[in-house]
């Protein structure tokens, strides 16, 4: 039989009986390039990995690494909230703690209805290294005004 035929019976295009898929030969040292550099800067992604790599010398264009970004399933950990956190290169936080007291204060608004629906917030302000409570406003309206009032007594 043809090999238009066996192609067309088997619902494959005639191009891949043809040509026989092979690497490149400098796969195996790019591919420990981009994992390398992939553990040394844990935020950038591929598209920076790859300007990284035409630095260094490497001839290549972005599909090739996100290719092989994917294959080896490298991926940029998610972003974290602002929240006084710091980034280490692996991607993973580390909260920053008080030292002594009065040195960071939390606060968090809490809201409430009262028994006829009406809407009142209380605003708590908390010294992190003692755990007390420094104050707690009660208020139907709490405008940044009150905030910054707070902090100045």
């Amino acid at each position: 039989m043809s090999e238009r035929r066996i192609c067309r019976v088997l619902g494959q295009h005639r191009s891949t009986q043809r040509k026989v898929p092979r690497g490149a030969d400098d796969e195996q040292a790019l591919t420990e390039d981009i994992i390398a550099l992939a553990k040394q800067y844990g935020r950038y992604g591929y598209r920076r990995v790859t300007a990284l790599l035409c630095h260094a010398g490497w001839t290549l264009n972005h599909k090739r690494v996100e290719r092989i970004w994917r294959r080896e399933g490298l991926k940029v950990p998610l972003r974290q909230p602002k929240r006084g956190r710091l980034w280490l290169n692996d991607g993973s936080c580390i909260r920053l703690r008080s030292e002594y007291p009065g040195h960071v204060w939390a606060y968090d608004f809490v809201e409430g209805r009262t028994h006829d629906g009406r809407k009142f917030r209380i605003l708590t302000i908390i010294d992190e290294a003692s755990r007390e409570c420094l104050a707690l406003i009660v208020a139907r309206q709490l405008k940044h005004e009150d905030v910054l009032a707070v902090r100045l007594r």
